[in-house]
């Protein structure tokens, strides 16, 4: 069984140390790492309870007229940040389940569920999982297209595609955190018509399968309830809660 503590707090100091990552600034700013770019996050910030409804509103103010999401997860301090955070006009989006593989503990064996995952290279593979992406969560993301070509061929980003013959069913990506045990899972999605079939397992292994050839000890997603059983079936467990507080662009 995973150390889950042991691992939290190895994941706490990438989230205090990250690595440079392209067309990204990471900027101390008393207390907050903020993170600027193509999407605005705080990943990391070291301040004491009484500086919290300060900082919140300090920061709402900074990235006022964009879009910004500041991630808590359940055994982050300061206690009250959160309440911080709603006072100063963020909004809280569902919480979701921080689950972790060991790669070296579980290898992901690759289902055999009649699908071809491709790693996007080109301007095609990318006007699919684009496509695929919006239709599996209902929604644009603008920034996306310009993220992921800026990146196809940097060592820290790989994207997939799953592929019934010739029509792109699922997608997803691996973000890559060189110089570190971690590597995460974001974006798994699925059409909504090929839902159940095993698509999203498959990404799931062919992503794993490239953090583990790649030296990754760790596999990392912010699971959703609609991934998160079907996830600790794979041998991900629950390390904690996290929830994204928002606030969004003008």
């Amino acid at each position: 069984m995973m150390d889950a503590a042991a691992v939290l707090a190895r994941f706490d100091a990438f989230r205090a140390d990250p690595p440079p990552e392209p067309g990204f600034d990471r900027i101390w700013a008393d207390g907050v790492w903020r993170t600027l770019g193509p999407s605005n996050f705080i990943i990391w910030w070291d301040f004491p309870a009484e500086a919290a409804a300060a900082i919140a509103t300090r920061e709402a103010a900074f990235f006022a007229g964009r879009q910004l999401e500041w991630k808590v997860y359940s055994h982050d301090r300061p206690p009250g940040l959160e309440a911080a955070l709603a006072a100063a006009g963020f909004e809280a989006d569902e919480p979701e389940t921080f689950v972790a593989l060991d790669l070296e503990a579980t290898p992901l064996a690759d289902p055999e569920v009649g699908v071809d995952i491709r790693a996007v290279t080109d301007a095609a593979g990318l006007a699919d999982f684009l496509a695929v992406n919006e239709a599996a969560f209902g929604r644009v993301e603008p920034w996306m297209a310009q993220y992921i070509e800026d990146r196809l061929a940097n060592a820290d980003l790989a994207v997939f595609v799953a592929y019934d013959g010739m029509r792109p069913v699922a997608s997803g990506r691996l973000e890559l955190a060189p110089g570190t045990a971690f590597a995460g899972l974001f974006g798994g999605g699925v059409v909504p018509d090929y839902r159940g079939r095993g698509a999203y397992r498959a990404l799931v292994a062919a992503r794993a399968a490239m953090a583990r050839r790649l030296g990754y000890r760790y596999l990392t997603v912010d699971a959703r309830e609609t991934s998160r059983p079907i996830l600790q079936r794979l041998g991900f467990q629950p390390l904690a809660t996290v929830r994204g507080w928002t606030l969004g662009g003008g």
